[in-house]
């Protein structure tokens, strides 16, 4: 799902937030994958919107993640909602990533990264039993 905006300041902020996290999720995923039995592979997709999903892996088990949503989930609070998704409700930006400055706080958002990839991995390995 396309997010969208209620204002032109949390325009502004996602333009800060979305590129850096989505190269924190390529990063945590290729980290991830070095030390895990599962292998990955991106592929660009068309429908419904342009992004990436990355194919994972592991013996007989296949699974796919969107990459946009996974930054979505990073820079937005509670993305993907009912509301957002019934209604076509505003996102609201997560201000805990930005430092006082209005300047995005890198270890903030490369540790909720790390431990959204981390989550993911523990429910792969429980797919498989």
């Amino acid at each position: 799902m396309q997010p969208k905006f209620k204002t032109r300041k949390a325009w502004n902020q996602a333009e800060m937030l979305l590129q850096p996290a989505f190269i924190r999720v390529v990063d945590n995923f290729r980290a991830q994958l070095e030390d895990s039995p599962w292998t990955g592979e991106y592929e660009d997709i068309q429908d419904p919107y342009p992004g990436y999903i990355l194919r994972l892996k592991k013996d007989t088990i296949e699974t796919t993640v969107n990459i946009w949503d996974l930054c979505y989930q990073i820079c937005f609070v509670a993305y993907p909602t009912g509301a957002l998704v019934e209604n076509g409700c505003a996102v609201e930006i997560d201000e805990t990533l930005f430092e006082a400055s209005g300047a995005v706080d890198w270890q903030k958002l490369e540790a909720k990264t790390q431990q959204l990839i981390h989550n993911m991995f523990e429910q792969f390995d429980h797919l498989g039993g």
